[in-house]
């Protein structure tokens, strides 16, 4: 689309949608359209953030390129999420990595670089190259607030940077007009959100990677999403085993901690490597380059950093514990710092377009959706 606005052309394209209809009952994008007759920028990014890029919309269309109107809406609705993860991010260098992936990918390797060389110049050789046993055999070779300080600064950092793009989000999309129900529009949309509800691609499944329904993506993205949780829950166990109880890890193979964690990271491994198959196998018609960039340098992130979790729980009573631990805690790192400039950040906007769109739905039949 060189030489066009983006969101003139995002005005141009939905326009056309709203006329014609055919897509109606393919996801809450087009539902949310039909309550429309103009589309401000708010509205582009609020229906951006709604799509879930199954692409059914594109293969049906009969107005998709080479048609003269050229629709291609999930091209259109990712150059947009795109731009608004630009927008929406601080410091503005940094957000320049949503369009430039050498920033992120330079950001990253510099904060793991920097985890490596701060172990190798403060840990003696004698105690990173040796086997440790026991209840705190991970804090002999990298101590406890060396490990926490770090972590729990990347971590806030990251969450101030989401709060604060979700609330312009919010504002910029109209949303901060009280909306109706809107307790039970957030427990609607965690439930679609949870549910990957939307990654059906209207019913038999996304279009993807090539022009025909298919569960793979939904399957795949479940992986990751639920390993996720799972890892995210070994480690909120793991603090409270620590915290409250004093019992120190490594813990024991049945223990909940090492379960979740383990199952967590083989799903992400799975899921992650499934997705990077399937992208580089997709259409490249409707979609941008730059997000499937992202997508491609969180996956492998998020993989290694699974990857090494899993060879740390494998090899913790040998020698090769303390440099596999420093490698894990390096590209966590990485992955932290990366988070607010990423594909990480998506599911901020989404679930909070995906509470927007159930407030609409709420809303008495025939009231303007953002007043």
């Amino acid at each position: 689309m060189p030489g066009l606005d983006l969101y003139k052309e995002a005005d141009r394209q939905l326009t056309i949608c709203n006329a014609c209809r055919y897509c109606e009952g393919y996801c809450a994008v087009f539902r949310a359209l039909e309550l429309r007759r103009d589309f401000a920028e708010g509205d582009v990014v609020y229906l951006a953030h709604l799509c879930h890029d199954c692409r059914a919309c594109y293969y049906a269309c009969m107005y998709s390129p080479p048609h003269e109107f050229a629709i291609n809406i999930p091209q259109i609705m990712s150059g947009v999420r795109l731009e608004s993860y630009r927008q929406l991010s601080w410091p503005a260098f940094f957000a320049r990595s949503f369009k430039k992936r050498e920033i992120g990918v330079a950001l990253a390797a510099v904060v793991a670089g920097l985890v490596v060389i701060l172990t190798l110049l403060l840990v003696k050789p004698e105690v990173l190259f040796r086997s440790h046993h026991g209840p705190g055999a991970f804090y002999v070779v990298i101590p406890y607030l060396a490990m926490r300080i770090p972590a729990l600064v990347l971590f806030f950092y990251g969450i101030a940077v989401w709060i604060a793009g979700g609330a312009q989000f919010w504002r910029d999309t109209g949303g901060d007009r009280r909306p109706r129900g809107g307790l039970a529009a957030a427990i609607e949309a965690a439930r679609e959100a949870f549910a990957l509800h939307y990654l059906k691609g209207g019913g038999p499944g996304c279009y993807y990677p090539e022009a025909q329904p298919s569960a793979v993506r939904r399957v795949y993205h479940s992986f990751v999403f639920w390993g996720f949780l799972s890892a995210l829950t070994s480690t909120t166990l793991a603090a409270i085993y620590q915290e409250i109880f004093h019992w120190l890890p490594p813990y024991t193979l049945t223990s909940a901690p090492v379960i979740f964690g383990t199952a967590g990271g083989v799903a992400m491994v799975i899921g992650s490597a499934g997705l990077i198959r399937y992208k580089a196998r997709s259409d490249s018609a409707p979609a941008v380059s730059a997000l499937v960039s992202l997508d491609y340098i969180f996956l492998a992130i998020l993989g290694l950093v699974s990857i090494s979790g899993l060879l740390t729980l494998a090899l913790r009573e040998t020698w090769i514990m303390g440099t596999m631990l420093t490698i894990h805690l390096a590209l966590i790192a990485a992955l932290f710092i990366t988070a607010p400039y990423g594909k990480f950040v998506h599911f901020v906007y989404r679930y909070l377009a995906l509470v927007r769109h159930r407030a609409e739905e709420n809303q008495p039949a025939g009231s303007s959706p953002t007043h």
